[in-house]
């Protein structure tokens, strides 16, 4: 079962109707925001308001906390003494071995078996540290199958656990089978095992197991794997290694002769964490110490005194990021490794000095005339970009691609209001749009500059209008039809509806056109410059935006050039889901999250409406809105990535940047493109354009 979430108490925080999450509660603090509390105001010495913002929690929360705590006796000026000696050794042990986290438990008397504590605080981690498309790695042992015993997550999804050794016949329980098994039925995963013997004759042996295709695979698996979880093995006569039988026929004594102080996954290391040559080497079926040290999340989970000798290797290798053990063992690690004093206070967080300064009402921009802003950008696009586009009639509202347009081809015609660069202008050339119309700021270019591109676009086999579902360019590209068909020019149109947080699937066609636009124009240029009729135009595009989603969360409103004021308001600790590239409501506003979590929203809510089946390809882009820069976008991709490799979904091709924008919002999107082969073969047509260059592979 999972480990015991808090019930509401008397007088605490649920007499104030509090809801508020508190899921980004570091690991050493279990799972008790009383004492997360305490520690930050009694410890840090933080007020009540910087420990409402850490916590994510309202300052009367907080202040119901702490009146609680000293209710339930759980602070009488300090946190209570095995409480705060566990705090103080977690973090030491963190700070001193640079772990991402640490949870120590408590002395607890006896009263409890101390890997009974232990399993219930590793369920603990993983109900923390797991997240969907988790490839989890476990390694076997007494403790690891606690962990599992004691975890029960039902709430993610396309979870993998992975054997990190081989197994064995043995009876005991905690197999290497047995506790893949226990950790995967915990979290509901698929269980892959390694289907070969942990030890095995010689090497020769083992290379031939190794080349059966049905342990590479596995073995893939397990490079796969970005957590880990294991235990790690003394080599005192009652340790693991002696009592499970495991080793029965390997000199152990070879081992302890070359100092070897304690065992990872099956690996022997020395005192410093160093790996331990000895007659096991060529026949060991497992994760090597190379393998686990370069997993993103290591958990090791031990406890015991005679444990600290193996404990302390395995830290100072790098073995483990991520320490749950007991107070006393915390104890004697840090002892062990010349740690004399665990009473000191930790080092005080500085305050920040506060400075004066004047609140702002405006945005700072650079500008002229602010009137003028569209006309001088537009000046500044053909400037730089005539190679690629050029004005039509001398307006910059209408621009014609160089090398796009030519007779016996449908030509293609996008548009709409500025703000978004380098969308739309930048998707104007050869291989993809033949003619952009532009407007003002998010506002829709009017008919007479779209009939201008209509015209200038037409090679004699019609016009393919595509461009977002919006009324404003719905009423006006609707007009400029009509005026281009009365010239003889036969006109298609198609909306973009990508954005699925903008109505609900039963009213799909209502939905708006934004930064999946990309994907949708790539396609049609790509159909029209292959020569392909109208009708097979619009078909290919219509198909195209049915299998493209896109979500956008905002973090900060952007700003109107003209007022240098922002055009909505975000709260400073909230964030928008499915907001529009205009400002437009999104689906909820909710507290800011970290970026798996913002990603896991998106993709959740895609692959609802994605029904992609493993195998299949996608292209993915995740856009900013203006503000937000590479570095966060490449932290948002790396999770789309880890989602769709979970489900076994590849990506054919990529884009992250600036692609679709909203002036200097804070903010991204993330659109998949679900491709077929025809739509494969169209993303990958050359085109030649300001922002997408794409040369004949």
């Amino acid at each position: 079962m999972t480990p015991k979430a808090l019930s509401p108490r008397k007088g605490g925080a649920n007499r104030i109707g509090t809801t508020e999450s508190l899921d980004a509660m570091p690991l050493r603090y279990g799972d008790d925001p009383y004492v997360w509390a305490c520690w930050l105001y009694y410890e840090d010495g933080m007020t009540q308001g910087e420990i409402a913002d850490a916590m994510g929690v309202s300052r009367a929360t907080v202040n119901s906390y702490l009146a609680d705590a000293r209710e339930k006796g759980i602070v009488n000026i300090s946190l209570e003494p095995a409480r705060l000696a566990s705090l103080t050794i977690a973090q030491e042990l963190k700070r001193h071995f640079g772990l991402a986290d640490c949870l120590v438990v408590p002395s607890d008397d006896n009263a409890r078996p101390l890997i009974d504590r232990l399993g219930v605080a590793g369920a603990h981690a993983l109900q923390k540290l797991l997240k969907s498309g988790d490839t989890l790695a476990v390694a076997w042992g007494r403790t690891i199958l606690s962990v599992g015993e004691h975890t029960d997550i039902g709430a993610l999804q396309d979870m993998t656990v992975i054997q990190a050794t081989g197994g064995t016949t043995a009876s005991f329980a905690y197999t290497p089978e047995l506790t893949a098994s226990a950790v995967a039925k915990s979290i509901s995963a698929r269980c892959v095992n390694i289907t070969a013997p942990a030890i095995v004759a010689s090497a020769q042996m083992q290379r031939m197991l190794l080349d059966e295709p049905l342990l590479k695979e596995q073995f893939a698996t397990l490079s796969r794997a970005n957590r880990i979880i294991f235990g790690i093995s003394s080599l005192r006569p009652n340790s693991t290694i002696h009592t499970s039988g495991f080793f029965e026929s390997v000199p152990l004594q070879h081992y302890l002769a070359k100092g070897a102080a304690g065992v990872v996954a099956g690996r022997f290391i020395d005192e410093r964490g160093k790996p331990v040559t000895g007659p096991l080497d060529d026949r060991t079926i497992g994760i090597s110490l190379d393998m686990l040290r370069g997993i993103g999340t290591r958990i090791a989970v031990a406890g015991g005194f005679d444990k600290v000798p193996a404990l302390l290797a395995a830290l100072r290798g790098g073995y483990a990021n991520v320490l749950i053990t007991d107070a006393a063992t915390g104890s004697g690690i840090l002892r062990a490794d010349g740690v004399t004093s665990l009473d000191s206070r930790l080092s005080q967080r500085q305050k920040p000095v506060s400075t004066p300064s004047s609140y702002r009402t405006h945005v700072k921009k650079f500008l002229n005339n602010p009137n003028d802003v569209v006309e001088e950008m537009l000046d500044g696009v053909v400037k730089a970009h005539d190679k690629y586009l050029q004005p039509v009639k001398g307006s910059h509202r209408a621009l014609v691609a160089r090398n796009g347009p030519r007779k016996g081809k449908v030509g293609l015609v996008i548009g709409g209001g500025t703000g978004h660069e380098p969308c739309f202008i930048g998707y104007v050339g050869k291989g993809l749009a033949d003619a952009v119309a532009i407007g003002n700021i998010f506002s829709s270019p009017p008919p007479d500059p779209i009939v201008q591109c209509a015209v200038a676009a037409s090679g004699g086999e019609g016009v393919l209008f595509v461009y977002g579902n919006y009324a404003g360019d719905v009423m006006n590209f609707e007009m400029a039809a009509e005026i281009a068909e009365e010239q003889g020019i036969e006109i298609r149109t198609v909306l973009t509806t990508d954005d699925i947080a903008s109505s609900p699937l039963e009213d799909k066609d209502g939905r708006r056109g934004v930064a999946g636009n990309f994907f949708i124009f790539k396609v049609a240029g790509a159909a029209c410059d292959q020569g392909l009729t109208l009708d097979a135009c619009e078909a290919i595009t219509r198909k195209a935006n049915a299998r493209t989603f896109t979500v956008g969360v905002a973090l900060e409103p952007c700003s109107m050039p003209q007022t240098r004021r922002h055009n909505f308001e975000i709260g400073p600790e909230d964030m928008e889901v499915g907001m529009g590239i205009h400002g437009e409501p999104g689906v909820s506003r909710e507290r800011i999250r970290t970026a798996d979590e913002v990603v896991d929203t998106i993709m959740d809510n895609i692959f609802k409406e994605m029904k992609a089946q493993p195998g299949d390809r996608v292209a993915v882009l995740v856009n900013s809105f203006g503000a937000t820069p590479l570095m966060e976008l490449y932290i948002l991709f790396r999770r789309v990535a880890q989602r769709l490799a979970a489900k076994n979904i590849v990506i054919e091709a990529n884009w992250i940047g600036h692609y679709c924008t909203s002036l200097d919002m804070a903010g991204a999107s993330i659109s998949i493109l679900h491709l077929d082969e025809q739509l494969t073969e169209l993303l990958n047509h050359p085109c030649e354009t300001a922002v997408l260059n794409i040369n004949q592979a």
